[in-house]
C-alpha cells in the first residue's frame, strides 16, 4: 500500500513531514470535496496553485481522475493566469487566497469560470466580496490543514451571507469547539476547533502528532460557531492579553483590509513593557495619492472597536514577508523593530 507525505507549510518552524497512507482517507476527502464543489467530468481547469501544496496537487490528481484539461504555469503570473483561463474557457480556477487579490488588481477581462477553489490561508471579507463582485457567485472556500484534511467548506451561498465564515463541516467530518479541558462549548463560544474523521492524518515523520481529544484533532485555530456556520478567529497562538483583555489579531486585520487606503495588512502580537502584549500592524498602502499616516490606521480602529484593540505600533511595509504557499510570515514580521 503507498503512502503520501506532504510538509506542512512551516509558518511557525521548521516544515514537518505530515504521512497519510488510509486508502478510506482518500476516498472520504474526494466524496467531501465533489459534495459542495460542483466539479465535473471533461473539465477545464487552470491550477494556478502551487503543486507542491496539498490544495494544488489535490487538483491536479483530481483533475486526473475526472479527465480534465489541466493548464499549469511554472510560476504564477495573474495576468497570464487570467489569459489562459480565457482564452482555454476554463471552467475552474484552483488558487491559494493571495492569489486572489493579486487577480483582482489585473484589468484583463474577466473569464466566465463556473468554479473558483481557494484554500491555504486565511481569506478576509473583503476580499471575498470583492471577488464575489467581479466573478459572481463562484467563490468556493475550504477551510483545513495538512494534518486534519478537509474540516469545513464555504459555498457562494454561504459567503454572500457571511463574507468571514469558513462554511459549514464538510462531507463525513465533525468540526467541534473545545474548552481548554476538550469539553465542547455552547455554540456561540469562542474555543479550539477540533476536526474528526477518517481524513487524519497518520502523525508526522519525526514521531510528534497533533493533540486529539474524543477522537478529534486539533487544527490549532480558535473558532466559533454562528448558525451552523464556522468563523475562525486566528491561530490559538495568534491571540494576545493585553493590558489583562484577549485580543485576536484577525478582528483588526480584517478591519483594515476594508481600508481604501491599504491594500495589504498582517496584524500580529508584539512584547510590551507596560501591557505585556500589544498588537503591531504592518501595512501596504495602496497605489495612489493617499494621505496614510499611522494616526489615521489607529483612528479607523478606534473609530469601530475597542480602544484594547487599537494597534500600538504601525509599520509601512512596500510588501508582507510570505512563504511559497503565499502564507504571511507572522513570526518575521513579529521579530521586526
Amino acid at each position: 500500500q503507498g503512502s503520501v507525505v506532504i510538509l506542512t507549510s512551516g509558518t511557525t518552524g521548521r516544515p514537518k513531514g505530515a504521512a497519510r497512507s488510509s486508502d478510506a482517507a482518500g476516498v472520504e476527502a474526494v466524496a467531501a470535496v465533489l459534495d459542495r464543489i460542483p466539479l465535473r467530468l471533461g473539465d477545464t481547469q487552470v491550477v494556478a496553485a502551487p503543486l507542491f501544496h496539498s490544495w494544488g496537487l489535490s487538483h491536479l490528481l483530481l483533475g486526473l481522475a475526472r479527465c480534465t484539461t489541466n493548464v499549469l504555469a511554472r510560476r504564477f503570473d495573474p495576468a497570464a493566469a487570467l489569459e489562459s483561463a480565457q482564452r482555454h474557457e476554463a471552467d475552474v480556477l484552483v488558487v491559494v487566497p493571495v492569489m486572489l487579490s493579486r487577480l483582482l488588481a489585473v484589468p484583463a477581462p474577466t473569464p466566465h469560470v463556473r468554479v473558483i477553489a481557494s484554500s491555504g490561508s486565511a481569506i478576509g471579507s473583503k476580499l471575498v466580496t470583492d471577488v464575489l463582485d467581479r466573478f459572481g457567485p463562484v467563490l468556493y472556500n475550504l477551510y483545513g490543514s495538512t494534518e486534519v484534511a478537509v474540516a469545513t467548506i464555504a459555498v457562494p451561498a454561504d459567503l454572500a451571507e457571511a463574507p468571514s465564515t469558513a462554511g459549514r463541516p464538510a462531507l463525513g467530518v465533525r468540526v467541534e469547539i473545545l474548552d481548554e479541558q476538550g469539553a465542547p462549548v455552547p455554540d456561540g463560544t469562542i474555543g479550539r476547533v477540533f476536526v474528526g474523521g477518517s481524513m487524519g492524518f497518520d502523525g508526522y515523520t519525526n514521531g510528534d502528532t497533533k493533540e486529539q481529544h474524543r477522537g478529534l484533532l486539533s487544527s490549532g485555530d480558535l473558532g466559533v460557531f454562528r448558525d451552523g456556520l464556522l468563523f475562525v478567529e486566528g491561530r490559538e497562538d495568534d491571540m494576545i492579553v493585553s493590558g489583562g483583555e484577549n485580543v485576536f489579531p484577525i478582528e483588526v486585520e480584517d478591519l483594515l483590509q476594508h481600508h481604501p487606503a491599504i491594500a495589504d495588512v498582517a496584524v500580529v502580537g508584539v512584547d510590551d513593557d507596560e501591557f505585556g502584549q500589544v498588537l503591531a500592524a504592518f501595512v501596504v498602502p495602496a497605489e495612489g495619492d493617499h494621505d496614510l499616516t499611522e494616526d489615521a490606521v489607529r483612528s479607523h480602529v478606534r473609530d469601530q472597536l475597542a480602544r484594547h484593540k487599537v494597534p500600538r505600533r504601525v509599520a509601512f511595509l512596500d510588501e508582507l514577508p510570505r512563504n511559497p504557499t503565499g502564507k504571511v510570515l507572522r513570526r518575521q514580521l513579529a521579530g521586526m523593530r
